[in-house]
């Protein structure tokens, strides 16, 4: 096996993180943007470097120096799909590209060189590639080996290709930093040991490298002095799972599209499961004449089949179109006519992670197809579920999400909130408070004082509703309280202003209840 460096042409996007972020936020070219990591500046556009702000520092440093600077995460998700687009059309001119990382790749240059006339043409038309896929800035590099193939194109200017002569890459190494190399460590004792540049560290015998800083000092010392004989491993593309149809004519009945969709979801699962995959999120966009558009993301409790697609399809037909009754009960009619529905699966898992257990431990399928089928029948809304979400009362602190759907919360639990009911939570809770009895052992009202103090200890009370006798009471076996609510005092129409108590009858069974207003409510009950 031959070990001469390959000619290797590198495309480096400078500032990819925040081109990403820049198109994620919409901002326009000229707007000073930072993207952030750890509380320090990890890029910044060129807007921002004008305003002095610079990598490294931190975000209140670089906001002085630019009030108007627009911040945002770092996001490694978001630079990798922004890049995919740059990926695939790269692909499509040139067989073999290796994506080093978001925003750098690579490609072997005896392909191109060969197919283009040469080294120059080929890397303007690489150049030009990345251009037509909406990349503003690239940079294209050509050397011997990846990692002088990289340090080439950063040395390249926007439209001037940085071509080092075959042989000469440990020349063009030589002068440049050893942090180039990407080892912050070892750059930082190689400093220390007086090796500023890469040159210098090459000068060093590779036994002596080999022996001080292990395996892989040596890859860095070969990198040092031009000899990276990596391979240029193109990447695999993935399959194509999203599955696409087109309606000409184009349809104006919910029914007909639901109907015509049924051979396509059926090839979208087909090929989920033939590469060994389960779709748990799905997105189905659908177009219409006009221009409009719809998508919507649907969650699956267990993994989508091919009828569970259909049911997603109609279901967003019919929230998106207008009621008439020509659709017939299985659809509605639309605004404007559709010309196409696209499947994309947003989250596919191996089938193994949803398999049911050896024993059964799974969810049990009896129960997801029961509750799917009355779904289908009556609609996406028909069957719920109850999950706590965040408040001070247990009637604000349910949610009801649609069977199969990701909770979305206005008020999330894990706020602090003050005065929120102390566990356990009750098991019922009534949609309307009842109106209740409290009486201390005088058959007097129990009240609470200004100050929240109770004004006398409830001995007997009635949850259900307005005592006609005496008799009607129940004695008071154990209760606590009162814990005081008060909400919105800032506003006059709003406020309110309340205490609850929880208390025990002689039955055993527990009870929530708050006084507002001079009254008493029943809000829950402990079963």
């Amino acid at each position: 096996m031959s070990r001469r460096p390959v000619r290797t042409f590198c495309l480096w996007c400078p500032d990819w993180p925040v081109v990403a972020a820049a198109a994620a936020l919409g901002c326009f070219p000229e707007t000073p943007l930072a993207v952030i990591a750890a509380g320090r500046v990890l890029a910044c556009s060129a807007g921002a470097r004008d305003e002095g702000v610079r990598r490294g520092q931190k975000v209140r440093d670089a906001q002085s120096h630019c009030p108007d600077l627009v911040v945002a995460e770092h996001d490694p998700d978001r630079d990798a799909r922004a890049f995919e687009p740059v990926l695939c059309g790269l692909e499509a001119a040139v067989s073999g590209v290796a994506a080093l990382r978001p925003g750098t790749c690579a490609v072997r240059a005896r392909g191109p060189v060969r197919y283009y006339g040469g080294e120059q043409p080929a890397a303007r038309h690489l150049a030009g590639t990345v251009a037509a896929a909406g990349v503003a800035d690239c940079r294209v590099g050509l050397a011997d080996g990846v990692f002088a193939a990289e340090q080439a194109a950063r040395a390249a200017g926007p439209a001037r290709p940085r071509i080092v002569t075959p042989g000469e890459s440990a020349a063009f190494l030589a002068p440049l930093p050893v942090s180039r190399l990407g080892r912050p460590d070892l750059a930082h004792l190689l400093r220390r040991l007086g090796l500023r540049t890469l040159g210098a560290f090459a000068a060093v015998p590779a036994a002596d490298v080999a022996s001080r800083f292990g395996p892989d000092g040596a890859l860095a010392h070969r990198l040092a002095a031009g000899l990276d004989v990596r391979p240029v491993t193109a990447r695999i593309p993935p399959p194509e799972l999203t599955r696409r149809l087109e309606f000409d004519p184009p349809l104006d009945r919910a029914d007909q599209v639901a109907f015509s969709v049924r051979e396509l979801a059926d090839s979208f699962i087909a090929g989920l499961s033939g590469q060994g995959l389960v779709c748990t999120e799905l997105r189905v966009e659908i177009g219409a004449e006009g221009g409009e558009h719809t998508t919507r993301c649907w969650l699956h409790p267990r993994r989508f089949d091919a009828a569970d697609v259909v049911d997603r399809v109609r279901w967003q037909l019919s929230g998106v179109g207008r009621g008439d009754a020509a659709a017939g009960p299985g659809g509605s009619g639309l605004s404007s006519r559709v010309g196409s529905v696209q499947l994309v699966p947003v989250t596919a898992d191996p089938v193994g992670a949803h398999a049911d257990d050896l024993w059964g431990g799974g969810p049990d399928e009896r129960i997801h197809h029961a509750l799917s089928r009355v779904q289908s029948r009556l609609g996406h809304e028909a069957v719920g579920t109850v999950v706590i979400g965040g408040g001070r009362d247990p009637g604000q602190r349910q949610v009801l999400v649609p069977w199969g759907e990701r909770p979305v919360l206005d008020r999330s639990p894990d706020q602090p909130w003050p005065g929120r009911l102390p566990p356990p939570a009750p098991a019922t809770v009534f949609t309307e408070p009842r109106p209740a009895v409290v009486v201390d052992a005088d058959d007097r009202a129990v009240g609470v004082s200004g100050r929240g103090v109770v004004t006398a200890a409830p001995a007997r009370f009635c949850p259900d509703g307005p005592a006609r006798r005496l008799t009607d009471l129940q004695p008071v076996l154990a209760w606590a309280g009162p814990w005081p609510v008060d909400e919105r005092w800032w506003d006059a129409e709003d406020a309110r202003r309340a205490a609850r108590f929880q208390l025990v009858g002689a039955d055993g069974v527990g009870w929530l209840l708050s006084l507002e207003g001079g009254r008493w409510w029943t809000q829950a009950r402990y079963d």
